[in-house]
């Protein structure tokens, strides 16, 4: 077992520097984003940063500093699709940035990762687009824009582009 403690991961992908990450669902509240590393403990089912779905609390992750900490949680979520770490030439500011396809907001949010104090990688979410729909898949073209799948029985491909 590479590591263990996952919930429901939704995306698996490597960063420019060849780390691997995952994007999870929470239960009610508590979808993460996390730096996977070799023989780490991820939390599932001790702590989250939400709740079971019966209104009971679960443990916060940070009551647990001997298990793995998300880079970033959302509470309340953001129901997280799929996610890519972006390195196109369409959208340079978001070079490096996680751009995840989320359900719940109904569009894409953007997260910049830097490292704490301790080396720790750390998310910030930057923006969240608004495109009016649950967003299940995203994927980056060769010319740096991006393919996005819409979820739901009259889903659509759409592109991304800048104006």
């Amino acid at each position: 077992m590479w590591t263990l403690g996952h919930r429901n991961p939704l995306g698996l992908q490597f960063d420019a520097q060849g780390r691997l990450w995952d994007l999870e669902h929470g239960p009610a509240g508590g979808d993460e984003l996390n730096l996977l590393e070799p023989g780490r403990n991820y939390g599932w089912p001790l702590v989250s940063d939400g709740d079971n779905y019966d209104g009971t609390p679960i443990p916060r992750n940070k009551t647990r500093p001997d298990l793995a900490q998300p880079a970033i949680s959302w509470n309340p979520v953001i129901a997280p699709g799929d996610f890519l770490f972006y390195s196109g030439k369409a959208f340079p500011q978001w070079r490096g940035q996680a751009l995840i396809a989320a359900l719940g907001t109904g569009g894409i949010v953007r997260v910049a990762i830097a490292n704490d104090a301790n080396g720790r990688p750390v998310g910030k979410e930057l923006e969240r687009i608004d495109l009016g729909t649950r967003i299940r898949e995203i994927r980056e073209a060769p010319d740096g824009t991006l393919w996005l799948l819409e979820d739901g029985d009259h889903a659509r491909l759409r592109k991304l582009a800048p104006s």
